[in-house]
């Protein structure tokens, strides 16, 4: 085949397990644990390799931020004969005991556009149940602590996630937006995860999202130093463990 527009991948390029980062430098560090790595493309904000993980083969790429450039990536993956898709990011939590824990969603609400382009507002994005559990049990493993609540995707950083001067200056009230969200017990909000779960699902693939909670609604609080560094190394390995045990499971 032809290699894609954007990834400007080909099927024999990509495993059938593909993590999705926002972050390019994440990716980097994804890398960093693989062996017999290939680069297989750097193109625009799409970083793309593909290694092996205790010896099972892994690709992982980077989005950039929000819905659109990950939908993209997801597309052109599944067009790759991608049959696991695992978006591996950080997540604003809603609840202050959640700072530096797992969010795991079982569900996203779709307040994004994106979803939205592809199928009405009724459609659900849920996570693959068999996914979810397993990455439960990698992070258990790793001595860690998670928690499966819906998350929210939302589209406008600036509006609706983070105080910025435009946002003063229009009146918007974020702390009313947020709180709109956890009264339907919400725990995070990011940019990604309803598309992911939407997409996966309409592909009929397995599909989930893990998250680290690195920040606090509205920048309050969030991690620094090396309790951040040490929260994305947590992260990557968590994901990668997790899909070795499914690899395990299914071979």
């Amino acid at each position: 085949m032809e290699k894609t527009l954007y990834l400007q991948a080909s099927k024999k390029d990509i495993s059938k397990y593909v993590i999705f980062s926002g972050d390019p430098g994440r990716v980097k560090q994804v890398v960093k644990h693989l062996e017999d790595v290939k680069e297989i493309a750097v193109n625009r904000e799409f970083n793309t390799f593909t290694g092996k993980y205790k010896g099972v083969d892994i690709t992982v790429t980077s989005t950039g931020i929000g819905g659109p450039s990950a939908a993209i990536a997801i597309e052109e993956m599944y067009t790759c004969g991608m049959e696991v898709a695992v978006r591996l990011g950080t997540v604003m939590g809603l609840q202050d005991n959640l700072l530096g824990k797992f969010i795991i969603p079982n569900a996203v609400m779709r307040d994004d556009g994106t979803s939205k382009s592809y199928v009405r507002e009724s459609y659900p994005a849920v996570a693959d149940f068999e996914l979810v559990s397993i990455m439960n049990e990698s992070v258990t493993k790793n001595n860690l602590k998670y928690v499966n609540k819906p998350m929210c995707s939302l589209d406008g950083f600036y509006v609706e996630m983070k105080e910025s001067r435009l946002s003063k200056q229009m009146g918007r009230d974020l702390n009313k937006r947020i709180n709109e969200v956890k009264n339907y017990n919400i725990v995070g909000i990011d940019m990604e995860s309803a598309t992911l779960l939407t997409l996966t699902n309409l592909m009929g693939i397995k599909g989930c999202v893990v998250t680290i909670t690195t920040v606090l609604e509205n920048l309050k609080d969030y991690l620094k130093g090396d309790a951040r560094t040490k929260a994305e190394e947590d992260l990557v390995k968590v994901v990668l463990d997790g899909i070795v045990i499914l690899d395990s499971k299914e071979n």
